[in-house]
């Protein structure tokens, strides 16, 4: 499989964002690297190349606007998603990117090389047990748990006035009912192209 860097270009127009120069020729060439990886080893469930357009670019930089400050950690990255799409993105913010899964943080690193991406560290650890040592503008989780586990495992990462993005699927009322009462929380539903509408939301928590 080689994905153009054209058909990506215009797959991320209709986000209706800006890109830098050559985003989607590095775009093309990371899920190029992910679909060869997973020839050998299972970094993701999605293999076609459309629908890793969709379910891997369009649905990670889809959060984009959402992000605040410059330091941002993607917890349970998997094989660096949203994390990689939006650094590369956004080069002037710094992205770690942390999962338990040494297979994947491997992965990233080679990708992460290959592209020339300065701003990402890919870290092998579980959520709970990562200690940087210093607390981020923005934490993103997608798709690790509910939001509640989320707020546990994660929360003491998110800094002082950062905000907690958890990325879902359908619209998750009942896990919004169950996050504790330090955080306040909104939902914003997020419009991937290519997939249907109510299909994506993003929960926003910050602390009271």
């Amino acid at each position: 499989m080689t994905v153009s860097a054209e058909k990506i270009a215009a797959a991320i127009a209709a986000l209706g964002q800006t890109f830098p120069v050559g985003t989607a020729e590095k775009l093309a060439k990371l899920l190029d690297e992910l679909e060869r990886w997973n020839r050998r080893m299972n970094l993701t469930s999605i293999r076609d190349a459309d629908d890793m357009i969709t379910g891997h670019l369009l649905d990670s930089l889809v959060v984009r606007p959402l992000i605040a400050g410059t330091r941002i950690l993607d917890v349970g990255t998997g094989a660096g998603f949203p994390g990689l799409p939006l650094a590369i993105a956004e080069p002037d913010r710094m992205f770690d990117l942390v999962d338990s899964n040494g297979r994947k943080i491997q992965f990233i690193r080679h990708v992460t090389g290959l592209l020339g991406l300065r701003n990402v560290t890919a870290v092998k650890a579980r959520t709970e047990d990562y200690a940087p040592g210093y607390r981020f503008d923005t934490v993103i989780a997608r798709a690790v748990a509910a939001l509640p586990r989320l707020a546990e495992i994660a929360g003491h990462h998110v800094g002082e006035h950062g905000v907690f993005v958890a990325l879902k699927g359908r619209l998750p009322a009942e896990e919004c009912e169950h996050v504790p009462d330090t955080w306040q929380s909104t939902i914003t539903e997020l419009s991937v192209p290519g997939l249907e509408a109510g299909s994506r939301h993003a929960v926003l928590m910050r602390r009271k």
